[in-house]
C-alpha cells in the first residue's frame, strides 16, 4: 500500500506541478497545507523534513524529497506503468530535462520568485520594468519551444508540461497572455485544461494566486 504525503499550498506553482503528476499517475496521497504566511515552513518539524524550508515536500515511506522537478521524476520512475511522462530515451529525456531546468532557473527563479519577493514579501507596489521584460521573454521562449509540437517537449505529454503549465499559467498574474501574439501557448494551455484532473490540480490554485496579486494593486514602472 503506497503511503504518500504532499506538503504544500495550492497557490504555489511547484506544488501544483507535483499535484498534476500525482493525478496523472492516479496516486492517492494525503495533503498537508503549509501556511507560509504563518511561517510554518520554518518550524522545527518542517525543517527536519526539508532543511531548505521550501514547498513542495513529498513524504514516501518515511523518506522526504523536495524540489518539484526531483519529486515529479521520482514519482514517474517509481510508480508509473511506463516511461511516457519521463522518457528513458536519452535524447527525449534531455529535452524534458532542459525544459525542467528552464522552468526552474528562468520561469520560476527569474520570473515568479523575483516579482513575488518584491510585491508579497517587501510590500512594493512599483515593480521595475525589467521584471515585465523578463515575463515577456518567458512567453517568447515558450512559444518557440512549442513550434511544431503539441506539447512542450515533443509530441507527448511529459512532466515538463506539468512543470511549465503550473508556472506559465501563473505568470498571467503579472502579464496577461496575449493569445494573438502567442497562439501556440494559448492552444497548449487549452489542450491541457481538458485533462480531467486539471481544475483540481492546477486551475483553482492559479485563481488563488492571481487573486493574491490582484489585491496588492502592483504596477510595473514605465
Amino acid at each position: 500500500m503506497v503511503k504518500l504525503t504532499l506538503y504544500g499550498l495550492d497557490p504555489s506553482p511547484p506544488v501544483r506541478a507535483v499535484k498534476l503528476t500525482l493525478a496523472a499517475l492516479n496516486l492517492t496521497y494525503d495533503y498537508v497545507n503549509v501556511d507560509i504566511v504563518a511561517r510554518a515552513q520554518l518550524s522545527p518539524e518542517y525543517l527536519e523534513k526539508n532543511p531548505q524550508h521550501t514547498v513542495p515536500t513529498l513524504e514516501d515511506d518515511g523518506h522526504y524529497i523536495w524540489d518539484s522537478h526531483a519529486i515529479m521524476a521520482y514519482l514517474v520512475s517509481k510508480y508509473a506503468d511506463s516511461d511516457a511522462l519521463y522518457p528513458k530515451d536519452p535524447l527525449q529525456r534531455a529535452v524534458v530535462d532542459q525544459r525542467l531546468h528552464f522552468e526552474s532557473g528562468v520561469v520560476f527563479a527569474n520570473g515568479i520568485r523575483t516579482i513575488s519577493k518584491l510585491v508579497l514579501f517587501q510590500g512594493q507596489t512599483k515593480v521595475p520594468k525589467e521584471r515585465y521584460d523578463a515575463i515577456i521573454e518567458i512567453y517568447d521562449f515558450v512559444e518557440t519551444f512549442l513550434k511544431g509540437h503539441d506539447y512542450i517537449a515533443g509530441n507527448q505529454l511529459t512532466i515538463a508540461d506539468f512543470s511549465l503549465l503550473s508556472s506559465v499559467s501563473s505568470i498571467e498574474a503579472f502579464v496577461s497572455l496575449d493569445t494573438a501574439k502567442y497562439p501556440r501557448i494559448g492552444a497548449w494551455i487549452k489542450k491541457l485544461e481538458q485533462l480531467p484532473y486539471y481544475e483540481d490540480a492546477n486551475g483553482k490554485g492559479v485563481r488563488q494566486l492571481v487573486a493574491i496579486f490582484k489585491k496588492t494593486n502592483f504596477t510595473f514602472d514605465n
